[in-house]
């Protein structure tokens, strides 16, 4: 069955015209319907500009925890040379429009998720580098998410009811399954995240990232924002790339230690089969959660480790050092 949820209110380029009368230099802008995702509805506006609409009254509280998360993040992000979709309006509700909207630059490129996983090596350096300067401490009272960046105990069942569907719908072969289940109960075993709480992107995916011309422009989505365990955002190791992708991402993160490969990677494999459990109309994805399980079974993962935990060994990083 759909997994979508429908829209809430019609969008369509009359309401959003309607909303943008008043705005200067918007009347002569050309609007062109990009995309629906499940929160939000995208109209680019002219070359450099997207409107973002709420599609249900649920994304209404997303859209504002992505505008204060990117005022505190945005240009730690952006001084790497990725761009963001920095608000540049803040709009009301109006014209039968119930909910508040916004304006944000728009980002020219192609979804990660749309690029061949053999492709993606050229850019993993950059993406690398963006979450480094990510991943720094977070200021006190920052903005929280129940489900992102805290420890995987808090979703154990959870997962586990995912991984028992996934048997069930026989959608994966079960060697496949036995590995990624693995990979996540030695993640549950590993030590907890034991350093400051860092600022993650908390939704970092293939489908979250813009490239274009093998090269990285943009990371979007950032609704989840919040601070606490880095590995949910390094699960993109399994979840973007294969080996020699993800060699080249590890490789510029010196910095982490084999206990956060290891709850990485079992993020990975929870994130994996939420897609599956979740995709039923979103073909894309539903090829996004085989692949990652692929990667999370393939040997070269327990060879990482071994490299991940021999340069801990050799070079030992203070709790919370984002370097």
């Amino acid at each position: 069955m759909p997994n979508k949820p429908a829209a809430q209110v019609r969008i369509d380029a009359q309401l959003v015209r309607r909303l943008l009368s008043g705005i200067p230099g918007t009347d002569e802008l050309p609007l062109v319907h990009a995309d629906d995702g499940w929160d939000c509805s995208m109209w680019r506006l002219g070359h450099g500009l997207a409107v973002r609409l709420p599609r249900r009254p649920e994304a209404v509280p997303l859209l504002a925890h992505e505008a204060q998360a990117l005022a505190e993040v945005g240009g730690m992000i952006e001084a790497t040379g990725i761009r963001v979709p920095t608000p540049i309006h803040s709009g009301a509700p109006a014209a039968g429009f119930p909910w508040p909207w916004m304006i944000v630059r728009w980002i020219d490129g192609c979804r990660g998720l749309d690029i061949a996983r053999t492709e993606r090596t050229l850019w993993a350096g950059s993406l690398a580098q963006a979450l480094r300067a990510l991943h720094r401490p977070a200021r006190s009272g920052y903005p929280v998410n129940p489900v992102r960046g805290g420890p995987l105990t808090d979703r154990a069942e959870v997962v586990a009811r995912r991984f028992s569907r996934a048997r069930d719908a026989d959608a994966v072969d079960p060697a496949t399954l036995d590995v990624a289940e693995h990979a996540w109960r030695e993640a549950l075993s590993s030590p907890a995240w034991r350093g400051a709480a860092v600022w993650i992107h908390g939704d970092l995916h293939p489908g979250n990232v813009i490239a274009q011309g093998g090269s990285l422009r943009g990371i979007i989505d950032f609704g989840d924002a919040t601070a606490g365990d880095p590995a949910y955002d390094l699960a993109i190791a399994w979840l973007a790339f294969d080996a020699a992708g993800r060699a080249a991402f590890t490789e510029a993160m010196p910095h982490v230690d084999r206990d956060t490969w290891l709850r990485s990677r079992g993020w990975a494999a929870a994130i994996a089969v939420l897609l599956l459990d979740n995709s039923d109309d979103a073909p894309a994805y539903a090829r996004l959660a085989h692949e990652a399980l692929a990667e999370i079974a393939t040997p070269e993962t327990r060879r990482l480790q071994t490299r991940s935990a021999a340069h801990s060994a050799e070079s030992p990083v203070e709790d919370g050092d984002p370097r």
